[in-house]
């Protein structure tokens, strides 16, 4: 089983970071079997910034039967970032994110156990992963870019007070026209 995950997880990996490493361990428990999942995803700019995503899901499967099985996942994220540049300096955004999951699954074919494990394994990693995505960007990351810009502005003083009167100057006229 673990090779079959290591496949799967090797072409999960390919559609969804395209690139980086995959990785999947396993071992049998008095009621079932645990394992891990590692993704790892590191990337650079041409700006002379980059990034590192790494993803470790640690799982246990408790089976109940023939038919379902109890899957726990504990899932971290930790992502890293950093960004050079002349004008701005330079960023270096660090941090993590862990959920705790759990969920049963009917296991589609009895005589074909290992391979409804790996697929509900890889559909809690997937969903889980996309989760924890959508939280980054939308909490931390709209979060982070707001703060950045009401601190930073590549603009001069100058040139945003003179954009203000500017804009000052048109309100006026447009209500002396009204």
């Amino acid at each position: 089983m673990e090779e079959a995950a290591n496949s799967a997880f090797d072409v999960y990996r390919e559609l969804y970071y395209e690139g980086g490493v995959s990785s999947v361990y396993l071992w049998d428990q008095d009621d079932g079997f645990a394992g891990v999942v590692l993704l790892k995803k590191h990337s650079d700019s041409a700006s002379g910034g980059g990034g590192v995503w790494d993803s470790i899901h640690v799982f246990e499967v408790a089976v109940a039967g023939k038919r379902s099985a109890t899957y726990r996942f504990t899932s971290t994220v930790i992502l890293s970032l950093d960004n050079k540049t002349p004008q701005l300096g330079s960023l270096d955004l660090s941090g993590n994110l862990t959920r705790q999951t759990e969920r049963v699954m009917a296991l589609e074919d009895p005589s074909k156990e290992a391979h409804s494990h790996v697929v509900n394994i890889g559909t809690l990693v997937e969903e889980i992963e996309s989760r924890m995505r959508n939280v980054l960007n939308e909490v931390y990351f709209g979060k982070t870019r707001d703060i950045v810009d009401d601190l930073r502005t590549i603009e001069t003083s100058t040139t945003i007070s003179d954009e203000r009167k500017l804009q000052s100057e048109v309100a006026k006229g447009l209500s002396g026209a009204a």
